[in-house]
């Protein structure tokens, strides 16, 4: 591009002469016309009216023009430049609106069709029964506490003070993670297991809290089990730990009173039965009368209970005294505190709650065994 000067003749400079600008333009409009769709107008418009389109070129040379040259120049190229733009605009136009019909034919939605196809889905009572427990002791002061799923042998088993040649920590009832170790050497000298039971959670919490220890540990758990009617190797455990001084076995029995009355109704009653556990000590067998008869069927040949078997009552897990062991290993005094704890399995409980004769059945994730029980906040 050169300065302005009075002897330049804008016919001489091939961009700007009329027979190019028409040709230029009429290129510009058959390519606009062909555009089939959005996208390729959009690249129409980017080759024919950008600023290195043959147009805008055109456009810059009149800026070299003597002053009577510029006029005519630039009335030639701005006629040809609207009528691009025009065009284009107009075949914007046409395309989104057949765009928009063929939406509307292409994503129609029959609004008159059913609207329960689909059936409703529901949260599983596993769920909502542990949180409902939990809801009961957060409301005595307990506070929910959780642990790893993968856990070490200490946590799972010496803390608790069941001892290596426990039956419980051979791996006919035990999970044991395979690690880095010498070649040779059993799965069950991993050191590492899938935790059997939730009490590893109240260790880690002595452990983590200075008494008093107040807390319920619901969790997943594993254990070498068949699935079958009555067992399932991964199963839902809820257990709690007391620490303080002064705690009795009196404290364990109101607690478990309070519990079963919050989930079955005000008259259920409790009773002990002397058991033993490594990690408790005095060890009891918790039951709790049958909800269903309320122990009329004892000895009721004519009213027969199916759910407690005419027992008249139901045993719903094990509890007791933590034991001094268990204590000192936490690092807490056994001399100037005490404990108690308890456990029991939510689905035991689950089916106990609502008559459900098969453990298959809550694990299958079958939406017709959930959807009955509904939603509950």
């Amino acid at each position: 591009m050169s300065a302005p000067n009075k002897s330049y003749d804008p016919v001489e400079v091939e961009a700007l002469k009329p027979e190019e600008i028409e040709r230029r333009r009429d290129e510009a409009l058959a390519a606009i016309a062909e555009a089939a769709d959005l996208d390729a107008l959009r690249e129409v418009k980017v080759a024919h009216t950008g600023d290195r389109s043959p147009l805008a070129l055109a456009n810059r040379e009149i800026g070299a023009l003597p002053p009577h040259a510029k006029a005519d120049a630039g009335k030639r190229v701005g006629q040809a430049r609207g009528a691009v733009s025009q065009a284009l605009k107009a075949r914007q136009e046409v395309l989104e609106s057949e765009r928009d019909e063929r939406v509307l034919v292409e994503e129609a939605v029959d609004v008159t069709l059913p609207y329960d196809r689909v059936p409703r889905g529901a949260r599983h009572p596993l769920t909502t029964l542990s949180e409902r427990i939990e809801d009961v002791f957060v409301a005595m002061g307990y506070e929910v506490a959780e642990g790893p799923e993968v856990e070490a042998e200490w946590f799972n088993f010496d803390a608790l003070n069941i001892w290596a040649d426990h039956p419980a920590r051979t791996m006919q009832d035990t999970f044991f993670v395979e690690g880095d170790k010498p070649a040779g050497t059993g799965p069950e000298e991993s050191g590492v297991v899938l935790r059997t039971h939730t009490s590893p959670v109240q260790i880690r919490s002595l452990l983590d809290r200075e008494p008093p220890v107040y807390v319920i540990c619901p969790g997943r758990v594993y254990r070498s089990d068949e699935l079958d009617a009555t067992h399932t190797p991964v199963f839902n455990q809820v257990e709690l730990l007391a620490v303080d001084e002064g705690l009795t076995m009196a404290d364990l029995k109101g607690t478990l009173d309070h519990m079963v009355q919050s989930l079955f109704g005000e008259d259920i009653t409790t009773r002990l039965r002397p058991n033993y556990f490594p990690f408790t000590e005095p060890s009891a067998e918790m039951d709790m009368v049958c909800y269903v008869c309320r122990g009329e069927s004892v000895g009721n040949p004519d009213r027969p209970c199916r759910t407690c078997g005419s027992e008249g009552w139901i045993e719903l897990g094990g509890c007791g005294m933590v034991n001094p062991r268990v204590l000192t290993a936490c690092g807490v005094d056994p001399e100037k505190y005490s404990g108690f704890a308890f456990g029991f399995g939510i689905e035991r409980m689950l089916m106990f709650r609502h008559n459900v004769e098969d453990m298959r059945d809550i694990v299958e994730g079958d939406v017709r065994f959930t959807l009955p029980f509904g939603m509950e906040i």
